[in-house]
């Protein structure tokens, strides 16, 4: 057809560890998905996969992205740019550990390395039983030596010791080279991974551990940049988690404007820390604030306070709470800490009806394909007037649909929201007076378009649906959400 299914899958040392939705019939797919992963200190590299979906068969890859450790610590702000699509071969596709024991004795003659092959663990799959048949090749100043092939595992257990005679003279250019590979009876075998040993460099009596395997050196880099580019925004937080009593302090410093209000409160730690947070860094302080604010059971206070500051900055109650302050990102975050559960309960079935009918919606005459008028009538195509007006009733009937689902939601409301709302109508009633449909305008600006309408149009990304909209399912929930 001329276009992919493409899709995203996420290794950290070639551990899947996260895999993100299919976005339908597209060669420019936009995910947006947001990934956290606990990672462990040592870890090696981050490798995004870009795979193309197939109902049949296996998928496509289309090409990876990969990420040293020491590329991503050396950006403090993190990696946030188009990276060029690498093709994937599988001699660099390796994974796993190799157990061995090395010993090269200090002098003597005839100087002997012994190579002790114990084991392997977690080594990739390449038969189609979902295992590999392993042995180890070892090669050394010009002699190379094979243990035995253990049939169909990954975890090969070999325990044997491969001896080579070593040249006289100094060392310094020796190396030992350990490779495992898969034996195959037909074809060529295939590789699994290599480590390497500078003889020199071991020391006196025996070196003895788990050491990765890594691939053969890349040469594909000439191909780079002729598989399409990934946009990524990668950063990595190394952070240390001390015992409760030692966060008193902050936390106390960080409450004390909510729990006591002073008659000037520009000085107070959550003033000072409002006016130095920039626009891209407010995301992170609310979502922090919200979560030590819920943890001292004060998330709905410190709302008070932050929206009771922003309403005294507001002059035209029009512009009311629609910039990104840090009182309209504390609220959002808070809605969706709090309520994601309800609004699962109040959207899912009609956004669940709307994938599953798949109704051709437009009202765009622009953007109209007649001849899918068909899914609406099997007459042929439709008019123009026709398809607008069977969308407009399909649109209606959801809208009516969802608007009734929410306003009969009231009960379901986690009471937290409910009260961080009637606090919020009351401030805004004694600030503007005057102008009584602001009240409700403060509140649908939160609700509405930045809970309910948000999820309408991105399910996914609300965990509302496992996988993204098709493109004229997307239309849909977009004229939906407008």
């Amino acid at each position: 057809s001329g276009s992919s299914d493409p899709y995203c899958v996420v290794k950290v040392d070639n551990e899947v560890v996260a895999r993100t939705a299919t976005v339908w019939k597209s060669l420019n797919p936009f995910w947006g998905e947001e990934i956290s992963l606990l990672l462990p200190r040592g870890f090696h590299t981050l490798t995004i996969y870009v795979l193309d979906e197939d109902t049949i068969g296996q998928d496509d890859v289309i090409g990876k992205v990969s990420l040293s450790h020491q590329q991503i610590s050396a950006e403090p702000r993190g990696v946030d740019s188009w990276l060029s699509l690498a093709p994937v071969s599988p001699d660099q596709e390796v994974q796993g550990e190799i157990h061995v024991e090395l010993r090269v004795p200090e002098r003597g003659q005839p100087r002997v390395l012994r190579c002790h092959l114990i084991e392997a663990r977690d080594l990739a799959p390449r038969d189609a039983s979902g295992t590999s048949d392993p042995f180890g090749r070892v090669s050394c100043c010009g002699h190379t030596l094979e243990t035995a092939v253990m049939k169909k595992t990954r975890f090969p257990r070999w325990d044997e010791v491969l001896e080579f005679e070593l040249p006289e003279g100094e060392l310094r250019e020796a190396v030992l080279s350990v490779e495992v590979w898969d034996w195959d009876v037909v074809g060529r075998n295939d590789f699994l991974g290599r480590a390497e040993f500078f003889l020199d460099t071991l020391c006196p009596g025996p070196t003895r551990g788990w050491f990765q395997l890594l691939p053969f050196p890349s040469t594909t880099e000439e191909h780079r940049g002729q598989l399409g580019a990934l946009r990524l925004a990668v950063r990595l937080q190394e952070d240390t988690v001390l015992p409760p009593h030692h966060y008193q302090p902050l936390i106390q410093l960080l409450t004390e404007p909510v729990l006591c209000p002073a008659q000037s409160p520009e000085g107070t730690a959550l003033a000072v820390l409002e006016e130095l947070t920039s626009g891209e860094s407010r995301q992170d302080v609310a979502t922090k604030l919200v979560k030590i604010f819920m943890g001292q059971g004060l998330a709905v206070p410190l709302l008070d306070y932050l929206t009771t500051r922003e309403l005294a900055r507001t002059t035209d109650p029009n512009t009311l709470f629609r910039s990104n302050s840090l009182a309209s990102k504390s609220m959002e975050q808070f809605m969706k800490v709090l309520g994601l559960p309800y609004l699962h309960e109040v959207l899912r079935p009609v956004v669940n009806r709307i994938f599953e009918e798949r109704k051709y919606v437009e009202l765009d005459p622009g953007k109209m394909e007649l001849r899918r008028g068909r899914r609406i009538s099997f007459k042929g195509s439709l008019s123009e007037v026709q398809v607008q007006e069977t969308s407009l009733e399909l649109l209606k009937g959801y809208l009516g649909d969802i608007i009734d689902a929410i306003v009969g939601s009231v009960d379901k409301c986690p009471l937290p929201m409910r009260v961080a709302f009637k606090q919020l109508r009351r401030r805004v009633e004694e600030r503007f007076p005057l102008a009584q449909e602001v009240r409700y305008f403060s509140i649908s600006g939160f609700l509405f378009l930045r809970f309910f309408a948000p999820a309408v149009l991105t399910p996914k990304l609300f965990r509302l649906r496992e996988q993204h909209a098709e493109p004229s399912t997307g239309r849909t929930l977009l004229l939906l959400a407008k």
